[in-house]
């Protein structure tokens, strides 16, 4: 994943008087409100010079002259500012291969499944790191670069969605990947492209992107997945919405299916869905997998 962060900027401006548009305790609970019902963020009050210096953006875009007016036209109109909105109040801190204990348990994990067409949910995608590192994985654990697996990757956030979907990135993002996985995974570019890389087709076509919010009654999804990528997400919910989440997820896992947590992420409330099996790895707790 990806995190879902909002870190405090150096330098952010500290009271009204340094901001462009009045911005006060209320307009911070009227965010923190709107972005938990929306997309399940719970924001802690050190966050609020970030969300000012994140929104004022979209404030100043529209032309308008006070945040209160922004807020108001979002809470009048179910529109695509939402889409923006949300968007600037999540942060994606990924990288290929993080958390690299994970991958190898998915390897593992791969080599023992009978199925002949296995599915894979990453919820978190972020700019594709993730989703990609998955796909490299199922071709290691196949020893072919056609491997019968699938992942769906997802996220909130549609910007994001627009980068991983390219699958085009600065040299530098893939500098701690082994030789060997570049050689066999990624294209450097040349000329106008240079300092440049993308993932070769073949990986690539392993990957279908979609928007999804996890905050939504309804994923629309089959299910059957043999592994679920949900990392360093829920740290950025409360225990209620994390719950929530977890009892919409185990139904889509197939028995036996793994789902992969960030390393700050614990779910000890929730032992009644999913049950520790390995380093921040849980399996489906038992009669769980049976709730509507």
């Amino acid at each position: 994943m990806v995190d879902t962060a909002l870190a405090h900027p150096r330098g952010a401006a500290r009271d009204d008087v340094e901001r462009d548009f009045a911005f006060d305790e209320r307009d911070f609970r009227r965010v923190s409100r709107l972005i938990h019902t929306r997309a399940g963020i719970h924001l802690s009050a050190h966050k609020r010079d970030m969300v000012y210096s994140r929104l004022a953006r979209r404030v100043r875009a529209l032309g308008l002259d006070r945040f209160c007016d922004y807020l108001d036209a979002l809470e009048e109109d179910d529109g695509p500012e939402w889409e923006a909105f949300t968007n600037a109040l999540t942060t994606n801190l990924t990288s290929f291969f993080r958390e690299a204990h994970h991958f190898d348990e998915l390897v593992r994990h791969l080599r023992d499944v009978p199925a002949e067409r296995i599915t894979i949910w990453c919820a978190a995608a972020s700019t594709g790191e993730e989703p990609y590192s998955i796909a490299i994985a199922a071709c290691e654990a196949f020893d072919t670069p056609t491997p019968p697996v699938r992942i769906l990757a997802t996220d909130i956030d549609t910007n994001v969605l627009r980068t991983a979907a390219a699958g085009v990135y600065p040299l530098e993002r893939i500098a701690a990947v082994s030789e060997q996985r570049q050689r066999a995974f990624f294209q450097r570019g040349g000329g106008p492209h240079a300092g440049m890389c993308r993932v070769k087709p073949a990986l690539a076509a392993l990957v279908t992107f979609r928007p999804l919010n996890l905050l939504d009654a309804d994923y629309g999804l089959r299910g059957g997945f043999q592994a679920v990528f949900c990392r360093n997400v829920m740290i950025y919910f409360d225990k209620p919405t994390q719950y929530t989440v977890l009892a919409r997820m185990a139904p889509l896992l197939a028995p036996g299916g793994l789902l992969f947590a960030g390393h700050s992420e614990s779910f000890a409330h929730a032992q009644d869905i999913v049950v520790p099996c390995g380093r921040t790895v849980y399996r489906v707790a038992p009669r769980a997998g049976a709730r509507p």
